[in-house]
């Protein structure tokens, strides 16, 4: 294998750095993660074992060294759940892909409601189902090993919504059943609200970003109009993200495939990270994105785990790292990463060439 050039020396934390580059200020070197990303156990097996035979080190200390970005939560405290159940009432089993598997829906609990009356028969989750005050030491273990940003996940309304619905079921619902959809998804992100709200009144400024979002693309366009987005699903993202930023913490908001015709509509909604970056659908163009976003809206992700990943050599796999790190994140506001997460059959070469090269290519030629 080719002999990767040396790191550029570091002289930001992780931390330091990802808050420099969402301020719009370029860093040492491009901050890199996985969010809403990572290995699936096959691919994850295939770099294990590169890093071993090539590094000296297996991929916790690796990536332990290069990513910037790590994620935290509370503890758990509610009832008990049964073997794939969520907190949603939500179960899933597993589905074979021939090396693996990929745990799927198997039961919706909300398919069969027909009136809004009948949602009050759910077990909802609660807030209280969890103990928010270990985050100061859960933070603090965690930056103890490096100083990291700290990320907390999920807050999906759309999503959260149908998987206890159904996805055909919810998208019907919005045009005839609007009442159950507006009783659904204001339930859903009703618990959000507070959920962070009392994460980040724990935290007491130890977290950095609220992972937010909905899976709103295909990989053609939006999977509902932007008027139906903007009806059921924006004022609600809006007040979420207006409590967040209460907190002065940073809202990151993830969605695969072409969702440029809401990019407009996402920061008037006030996020400020759009993540996923999803360049193989649609009209999705980081050279776009970057323009519209300008100094509003930063970026996170974008290395194509359905294209260059899998398929491309080591070569182009440097070439859309380069690009995409001279593209989004002229000026800051970008962090590197794969667009989802890494799957069977990649090659570990071009992990390697990622990861590589993220942390050796610097083209700006600013002096911290």
């Amino acid at each position: 294998m080719k002999p990767v050039a040396p790191r550029i020396a570091e002289r930001l934390s992780p931390r330091e750095r990802v808050l420099l580059a969402l301020d719009h200020k370029e860093t040492d070197r491009i901050p890199i993660a996985q969010i809403c990303s990572g290995f699936n156990p096959p691919a994850r097996e295939s770099f294990d074992a590169l890093l071993r035979r090539d590094r000296g080190m297996g991929i916790e200390e690796y990536l332990g060294g290069i990513l910037d970005v790590q994620y935290i939560e509370p503890a758990y405290r509610g009832p008990a759940l049964r073997p794939g159940e969520d907190r949603w009432g939500v179960v899933r089993k597993p589905f074979s892909y021939g090396l693996g598997s990929y745990d799927e829906i198997a039961h919706f609990p909300l398919a069969g409601v027909r009136t809004v009356d009948d949602l009050e028969k759910h077990r909802w989750p609660s807030p209280d189902w969890f103990d928010f005050s270990v985050i100061p030491e859960r933070a603090a273990a965690i930056r103890a090993r490096r100083n990291y940003a700290l990320i907390t996940a999920n807050g999906h309304i759309f999503e959260d919504s149908w998987y206890m619905r159904g996805f055909e079921r919810t998208l019907q619902d919005f045009i005839e059943e609007p009442e159950i959809a507006h009783a659904l998804l204001g339930r859903v992100a009703d618990f959000h609200l507070e959920y962070f709200r009392r994460l980040l009144e724990a935290a007491r400024g130890t977290v950095d970003i609220i992972y937010t979002g909905d899976d709103i693309g295909g990989q053609q366009g939006l999977l509902m109009s932007l008027k139906t987005w903007e009806t059921f699903l924006k004022p609600l993202h809006a007040r979420f993200n207006r409590m967040i930023h209460e907190f002065g913490v940073k809202v990151l908001y993830h969605s695969d495939g072409d969702i440029m015709d809401a990019v407009e509509g996402l920061m008037d909604s006030g996020i400020d990270v759009l993540e996923a970056l999803q360049f193989s659908a649609g009209k999705m163009d980081p050279t776009v994105l970057k323009r519209k976003g300008g100094n509003r809206l930063s970026f996170a992700g974008g290395v194509s785990i359905q294209t260059t990943l899998p398929f491309g050599t080591v070569e182009q796999v440097r070439a859309e790292v380069e690009m995409l790190i001279r593209t989004l994140g002229q000026g800051g506001g970008y962090i590197l990463g794969p667009s989802h997460y890494i799957q069977a059959g990649t090659p570990p070469e071009n992990v390697l060439a990622l990861f590589e090269t993220a942390t050796s290519y610097y083209p700006f030629g600013r002096k911290l």
